[in-house]
C-alpha cells in the first residue's frame, strides 16, 4: 500500500476527516476530533502512526521490520508503520480498522453510541 491508498482507506472509515494540526506535511486522520491515525514522510518514504493494543503492537513489531515504536507518540500504544511495500494491503488495512476501532471504543457514550446508531457497529468494531 502507497501513501495515497493509504490515506484513501483512512478517510473511508465511518466519519473520518483529515485535519492538519502539526502542519501542513503530517495528515492528521479524525473520527470525532478524536486522532486515530496520521501519515507522513521522511527520506521520501511514507509513515502512518496508529493506534494499537500493547500485546499487539508488540507482535506486530516481531512479525515485521516495517513496524516501529510509534514515532513520537506513546510507544505502548502506537506503532510507526513504514509504507515500504513489505507489508500486505489487507494487513495495513487490519491495522487501520483496529486503530479507529480502539479510538472510537474510548469515545464518551452519546458520541459512540450515536456512530453505532448511524454506521452499525460492524462498520465500526470490523478490527
Amino acid at each position: 500500500m502507497d501513501d495515497d491508498g493509504a490515506k484513501q482507506y483512512f478517510l473511508s472509515r465511518p466519519e473520518a476527516w483529515l485535519d492538519f494540526p502539526f502542519g501542513d506535511d503530517v495528515y492528521v486522520f479524525k473520527v470525532r476530533n478524536k486522532m486515530f491515525g496520521t501519515l507522513g514522510w521522511e527520506k521520501g518514504l511514507a509513515r502512518i502512526n496508529l493506534k494499537c493494543d500493547p500485546e499487539q503492537a508488540l507482535m506486530l513489531r516481531d512479525v515485521f521490520d516495517a513496524v516501529l515504536p510509534g514515532y513520537h507518540m506513546n510507544k505502548a500504544h502506537w506503532n510507526t508503520v513504514l509504507l515500504d511495500g513489505s507489508i500486505p494491503a489487507g494487513e495495513i488495512e487490519r491495522m487501520i480498522d483496529h486503530s479507529y476501532a480502539l479510538v472510537v471504543k474510548k469515545l464518551p457514550k452519546a458520541e459512540r453510541v450515536s456512530l453505532e446508531v448511524k454506521h452499525g457497529s460492524e462498520a465500526l468494531y470490523r478490527a
